[in-house]
């Protein structure tokens, strides 16, 4: 600090004995010339006595004398900057004050005073100079004394309050304007008292006397003065009233809060709530935010105003208040909001105009009405006094309305803040448009979804099922990937997991396209090879009717991948086969995992070579692992062997349950939003035990049918069944005389006790019966006629030795 007051006390000042002075007769003429003068100027007496005075100026300032010379006589002086010529021909600018001489016989003497600009503070000007730029400045001014109170200020500063300049003396800042943080600015004081250091743009805000009700800003300047011995005298400093700046930066800090924080989720709810918490308390105390019904259920809205609330309600869909609990709300969020009719918020919903009322009436009652509990306030009770209610629109249809209302701030709302409150809504209008768009979209998905993949996986005894499923498109919860499980005849079921390219809609059409073709070819009993084979078909016809490339990676049929996987819980026996896919895993009732050695194949619709098809047979209790290749191409680039490895750990660990334990396995393998669809259809096998079955082989004789009946009424009495007796023994009969009238082969009879009871004959026939429908006449061809209406499904399914006619009878149905 030392070195600072040294420094400062260096500086030249203008002062009457730094000057050189001269004289000056009524007509510019030099009369006196003094030893000053002669070392600033370099000039001898002789040279410049009686010469006028514009002979040592630049030729321009010569050319001001007339007009300086009559100043001085109008004045009495004048006092400004001009060029001089020194002896040498250098000029330099100087600092020139000019005042009258009176001599004592009369005549009119002009005294120059003249002094160097170098290392001056500036201009020297009079008392009465400085004074004005004082006191006429529009930055309010003043100087505080050591103990921070007032000893001068000018007459701007009284634009804040507090009176004229006189009645400030000897009173502190807080006894002037007790609305503001007077510690806070009485620190910064003393910090410049204590250092020295100037404080530059202190801003401030609060309440003055000019205005109580409205927060005002400042930019506040201090600077310390001190005496000619350098020690602190004071601090002297400037106010600039920066409140419609300091609000232009708060709406744009308001509105790029908004963007940052409106519309994070496509949640309608959570978006109208996010308008409500951005909105307090920098712009108003308590905001409520209330859509029409239909925005919530994301239904489309006629375009325009909206004409009968009665027809459309409001539901409070967010809410916002300074106070914990929002204790001005009528209605809590998720219930009808009911405004009394031709109320302010009804009428701008009608309208689709905004309103704003700066003071309202204290005593009138809230519009609000049906409210639960009936509770009824007026404003004042509410402490509720200025409000703005703007309309939610978005391209060109109303979704609803925002009311802001000011309770603990005082200032009203004025036309800025209207402004400002439309421009907050419109922006989280369209986030809520966006919202109600999406939620439509995704209903739609959802259902679409719902009528594609198992709503809920069928129930039969072959095999305990789990599955999990993974979209890569969050947005709306489809993807290409999918899986099912279809009984078959002879208590055998269908495993199947597939994907379509793509993701999204598009592919989830394409895939229920491709599990409806599955579905389908199960109902005909065919071996797994051979339903690839006819998916194969299917996809490259449906790749050329649209004109897609199978390896386009375009949504469609083809490019697919499946495998099929038929397991019979009777002898354990399992076949798959694999379009484009990878191989199902397979743990072990041990715990230990092994994968399938099945051919990928083809994808369908490449037009590759057959499909092979695996058989393998299962312990009870092995469970099958069928997955999409997302589950194995996270990480590793989606190396097939690195995959593996990592789906083989996450099999190795137990659980709970099978569900459990499939859910696991996805969590471990997939991060939440995949960039692959996923998929994982997980099947512990079961094995019916031998008290379910009974078989019988028959020799071809036609006589061989009675002893067929009785054997197997005899299994139904000891199975329980003796009710199924009639109708199990009119299917034995008419399946084995058909096996016996129309094949050469063995003839085999089983029996099979599941959820039903099926009725199974083999033969060595090729032919497949037909269900006939005689005319009354007929002598014959009834058989199966009879079969198929008192059973519950019949069929035949193919093997390599010939073939099975199956009948079932549910054992579970009341009828």
């Amino acid at each position: 600090m030392g070195t600072y007051e040294e420094h400062d006390l260096a500086r030249p000042r203008f002062d009457v004995a730094d000057a050189a002075p001269l004289l000056l007769d009524a007509q510019g003429v030099v009369t006196g010339w003094t030893d000053e003068a002669r070392r600033l100027l370099g000039h001898a007496a002789s040279e410049v006595i009686g010469t006028s005075v514009a002979d040592l100026l630049s030729a321009e300032d010569a050319e001001r004398m007339p007009g300086i010379v009559e100043r001085c006589r109008r004045d009495g002086g004048w006092a400004g900057l001009l060029t001089v010529r020194r002896s040498g021909g250098q000029q330099d600018r100087l600092m020139v004050r000019i005042t009258g001489a009176e001599e004592p016989d009369s005549r009119t003497r002009w005294l120059v005073l003249l002094s160097e600009l170098a290392g001056a503070p500036g201009w020297d000007m009079s008392r009465s100079v400085l004074e004005q730029i004082a006191d006429r400045s529009p930055v309010g001014i003043a100087i505080v004394d050591t103990d921070l109170r007032f000893v001068w200020s000018n007459a701007a500063l009284e634009q804040y309050g507090g009176g004229p300049p006189v009645h400030r003396l000897g009173l502190r800042l807080a006894d002037i304007q007790p609305g503001l943080d007077a510690d806070g600015i009485e620190a910064q004081m003393r910090h410049v008292l204590e250092t020295g250091e100037p404080v530059v743009g202190y801003e401030h805000v609060g309440q003055v006397q000019s205005a109580p009700h409205r927060e005002t800003a400042h930019v506040m300047s201090f600077t310390r003065l001190r005496d000619d011995r350098g020690r602190p005298m004071g601090v002297y400093y400037t106010v600039v009233d920066i409140t419609e700046r300091h609000r232009a930066r708060q709406r744009l800090a308001l509105l790029d809060r908004a963007g940052e924080h409106i519309g994070r989720s496509l949640d309608i709810l959570r978006t109208a709530q996010e308008l409500a918490d951005v909105a307090v308390p920098a712009f108003a105390d308590f905001v409520t935010v209330d859509l029409l019904e239909p925005v919530l259920r994301g239904a489309e809205l006629t375009p325009g105003p909206i004409g009968d609330l009665d027809r459309v309600p409001l539901c409070r869909a967010g809410q916002q208040s300074v106070y914990e609990n929002v204790p001005e709300a009528v209605v809590p969020v998720g219930s009808v909001a009911a405004y009394v009719a031709g109320s302010p918020p009804v009428r701008s919903l009608a309208t689709g105009l905004s309103w704003r009322e700066e003071r309202l009436d204290p005593l009138a009652r809230e519009w609000a009405t049906d409210i639960p509990g009936g509770r009824e306030a007026t404003f004042l009770e509410l402490g509720l006094h200025s409000v703005v209610i703007v309309p939610i629109r978005a391209r060109g249809t109303t979704l609803g309305v925002t009311t802001f209302f000011r309770r603990h701030r005082q200032e009203p709302f004025d036309e800025d803040d209207l402004a400002l409150a439309e421009d907050l809504v419109s922006r989280a209008a369209v986030c809520v448009d966006n919202a109600r768009r999406y939620t439509r979209e995704r209903d739609a998905a959802l259902v679409l979804q719902r009528s594609l993949l198992p709503h809920r996986l069928p129930e039969q005894d072959a095999v305990e099922v789990a599955a999990c499923y993974r979209p890569a498109d969050e947005l709306t919860g489809l993807g290409g990937d999918w899986y099912d499980v279809v009984p078959l005849s002879g208590a055998r079921v269908a495993l199947v997991v597939g994907e379509v390219p793509g993701h999204g809609i598009d592919a989830a059409a394409a895939m229920g396209r491709l599990r409806t073709a599955v579905r389908t070819l199960a109902a005909l009993d065919l071996p797994p090879d051979e339903v690839l084979a006819h998916l194969d078909d299917l996809a490259a016809r449906s790749a050329r009717e649209e004109g897609v490339a199978p390896d386009s990676g375009e949504a469609g049929t083809a490019g697919s991948g499946c495998v099929y996987v038929v397991y019979d819980p009777v002898d354990g026996q399992c076949s798959m086969a694999a379009a484009g896919h990878p191989a199902p895993a397979v743990i072990m009732p041990d715990g230990s995992v092994t994968f399938v050695d099945l051919p990928q194949g083809s994808p369908l619709g490449a037009g590759g070579p057959p499909f092979e098809a695996v058989e393998l047979a299962l312990a009870e209790g092995s469970t099958l692992a069928l997955h999409t290749d997302g589950l194995l191409a996270h990480g590793d680039n989606g190396a097939l062997d690195a995959g593996r490895d990592r789906l083989r750990r996450a099999l190795e660990k137990r659980a709970s349950s099978l569900d459990l334990r499939c859910r696991t396995v996805v969590d471990a393998l997939s991060p939440e939003r995949p960039q692959d669809d996923v998929a994982l259809l997980m099947a512990r096998t079961r094995l019916l035990g031998a008290d379910q079955v009974a078989d019988w082989d028959l020799p071809m004789d036609p006589a061989i049918v009675a002893d067929a009946r009785k054997a197997a009424a005899r299994q139904l009495t000891e199975w329980g069944l003796e009710e199924l007796a009639f109708t199990t023994e009119l299917v034995v009969s008419e399946l084995v005389t058909n096996a016996i009238r129309h094949s050469d082969g063995p003839v085999r009879l089983r029996l099979i006790r599941e959820r039903s009871l099926v009725c199974e004959v083999f033969d060595g026939g090729a032919t497949a019966p037909h269900l006939r429908h005689p005319r009354t006449t007929d002598e014959g061809g009834r058989g199966l006629l009879l079969v198929s209406q008192f059973t519950q499904h019949w069929g035949t399914r193919f093997v390599p030795e010939g073939k099975i006619i199956w009948a079932e009878q549910s054992l579970t149905d009341p009828r």
